[in-house]
């Protein structure tokens, strides 16, 4: 539980009970969860947000909770990014609502796998999940994708670089970002480590934002808008998990430089 909380910065009581407790009545295993994570925060090792995700109705399962300096401390692992240990929880609710929707697009994976749907081979998120590169000048660039994810289904696999957008950045941000990933791809930095480019996916929360983000995308030559995809976040599960079309090889969608 503490290691998941490192990896994700936040979770949410339903969250952890659905990764860590996942067998007998569905009652029983968030009482468990409750009942861990009440003593994790009278040792100190964790923390408890004041907010509550899902409102009132969510209850206690609705509680929000962060890795404290003293659970970094008995991981030995520093802070975001492999900075010093400090209150990762203490940020603004967006910041911590983007940390949930990456948290609960792997929970909801690993759900998936557990029914046999496929086997996730790799979840990172940030910042396992960056990439360094040269730039065309020279210079050293990151681009900073919300997760990479490796998908396997027997002898196929699916990998994507997933975005997780709440739609609070601008369309003009979006295509920089975009413009980032397409750089990085040219630069062959990727494919040279790992054989092929991975699949950059857009997860979004309503169609007006698809719409507008496959407008950005729809700007860039045929080649460059073919290393998008744009889907809604509560598709990008099912998504990022749907075995391959028969007779179809999973590697078409990962690009090699021109």
């Amino acid at each position: 539980m503490l290691k998941s909380l490192h990896s994700f910065r936040l979770l949410t009581t339903a969250q952890v009970q659905r990764l860590h407790f996942v067998d007998g009545p569905h009652l029983s295993r968030i009482r468990r969860a409750q009942y861990v994570l009440k003593r994790l925060q009278e040792l100190g090792l964790v923390v408890r947000l004041d907010r509550l995700i899902g409102g009132v109705r969510a209850g206690s399962s609705g509680f929000v909770y962060g890795l404290s300096a003293v659970g970094q401390t008995v991981l030995e692992v520093g802070g975001p990014a492999g900075g010093p240990r400090r209150r990762v929880w203490d940020t603004r609710p967006y910041f911590q609502d983007h940390m949930l929707a990456v948290a609960e697009l792997y929970v909801r994976l690993r759900e998936l796998e557990r029914h046999d749907h496929m086997e996730l081979l790799t979840f990172d998120g940030e910042p396992a999940s960056w990439r360094h590169f040269t730039g065309s000048g020279g210079e050293l660039v990151m681009v900073k994708p919300d997760a990479y994810v490796r998908v396997g289904f027997q002898e196929f696999e699916r990998r994507a670089f997933v975005e997780v957008d709440l739609s609070t950045e601008s369309l003009p941000t979006i295509e920089r970002k975009c413009l980032r990933f397409i750089a990085h791809w040219r630069s062959g930095v990727e494919q040279q480590r790992h054989g092929v480019y991975p699949m950059v996916v857009w997860l979004v929360p309503d169609e007006r934002r698809r719409q507008n983000i496959q407008r950005v995308i729809r700007r860039f030559t045929m080649e460059e808008a073919q290393l998008f995809t744009v889907a809604l976040a509560a598709d990008g599960p099912a998504f990022l998990s749907a075995p391959p079309a028969a007779g179809m090889d999973e590697h078409t969608n990962d690009r090699a430089p021109p």
